[in-house]
């Protein structure tokens, strides 16, 4: 068992320790971050299926303290090993859906091909794959009283996990942070697209009550018709109306309190790295001009819980790797923070 009463979180952190250098384990932990190395059907930048590592390295830089909840970590966060058949099986279909990709980029007829058709049902082969694996991971730890917390990868990754939790604490809303709706059907014939994810959630899952999305500024004609005609069940505060709404005089605190209303009283966060401005996260999948800072979705979120909304669950998403350590030193902090505040929820 491991003790971190008598642990000093002022010391150098040690490399050999879990995640933020925390010598936990999974039994004790409070919390387990469940890394999901997958970005089959990416259909842009790639990257992401590498980014826990990554993190992990990075999060050995981050500081303990937190003066919202000074003592969070003493909860016991743990994050698990990344899964190498999970990552092999990505690169392979990886590759395979770039080869796609390109071949219907050219306005060619995939029914004309057998390879491609091969190819189509690999893919979404693959993600049937993915989120009964992610279904499993999660719901075998949530069985066990634990909080989870799901580190990607590409968006797609988070449907197993919306499933498990939304079989145990039935309904409840999310709290999308994109550059994107992610509300296409299907998106290149892939089912499971990281772009389809809130669709398939939505189609999928009855539990989910309501998807509030803050930040979205790239979106289709298709998504566009399919929010106005989600009888409300999808809100979505654009980047645009946003930023409109702040040089006209009005504040960050009165939009934040207008977005917490709109949520259920059980709110997951779903939180793709690309909602924050393009500084913070440079090598993200799918880069957008415009965006957050990072101190403004942290205090969205904290608003959510001083409302006496809970926070059961979240995913960090999209976070891309270079030859630097900048990616991954922001979804360390970002990570570091949701860690914090879903313990604090949950206290």
């Amino acid at each position: 068992m491991v003790d971190l009463l008598n642990y000093d979180p002022n010391a150098v952190s040690n490399p050999n320790n879990n995640i933020f250098g925390l010598p936990t384990d999974e039994e004790t932990a409070r919390l387990v971050i469940v890394p999901v190395p997958w970005e089959v059907s990416v259909s842009y930048g790639a990257g992401t299926a590498r980014a826990p590592e990554a993190i992990l390295k990075a999060s050995m830089q981050v500081d303990l303290f937190d003066p919202e909840v000074p003592e969070g970590w003493k909860n016991g966060y743990y994050m698990r090993q990344c899964d190498r058949k999970v990552l092999m099986k990505s690169d392979y279909l990886r590759k395979e859906a770039e080869l796609y990709i390109d071949y219907i980029s050219k306005g060619q007829e995939v029914a004309a091909n057998q390879f491609m058709c091969k190819t189509m049902r690999d893919v979404n082969e693959g993600g049937n794959f993915l989120n009964q694996w992610v279904y499993d991971q999660t719901k075998a730890l949530l069985d066990k009283g634990k909080l989870v917390a799901l580190l990607g990868g590409d968006h797609s990754i988070s449907l197993g996990y919306l499933k498990a939790i939304g079989e145990k604490e039935g309904d409840y809303g999310i709290l999308q942070i994109d550059a994107h709706c992610d509300l296409r059907k299907a998106y290149e014939g892939f089912n499971y697209s990281h772009a389809s994810i809130m669709y398939n959630a939505l189609e999928e899952i009855p539990q989910i009550s309501r998807i509030v999305q803050v930040g979205v500024r790239d979106y289709g004609s298709d998504e566009w018709d399919y929010l106005r005609n989600s009888n409300g069940r999808v809100v979505t505060y654009f980047d645009r109306d946003i930023k409109n709404r702040l040089f006209e005089g009005d504040t960050w605190k009165r939009i934040v309190d207008e977005i917490v209303s709109t949520l259920p009283q059980k709110v997951y966060v779903s939180f793709d790295i690309d909602g924050l401005d393009r500084k913070l996260c440079p090598h993200t999948g799918t880069p957008v001009p415009g965006g957050f800072e990072m101190e403004e979705t942290f205090y969205l979120f904290r608003k959510v819980i001083e409302s006496g909304r809970q926070l059961i669950g979240f995913d960090l998403c999209e976070v891309g790797i270079s030859d630097t350590d900048w990616n991954a030193n922001v979804g360390a902090r970002v990570l570091f923070k949701l860690c914090n505040l879903l313990v604090a929820s949950n206290s």
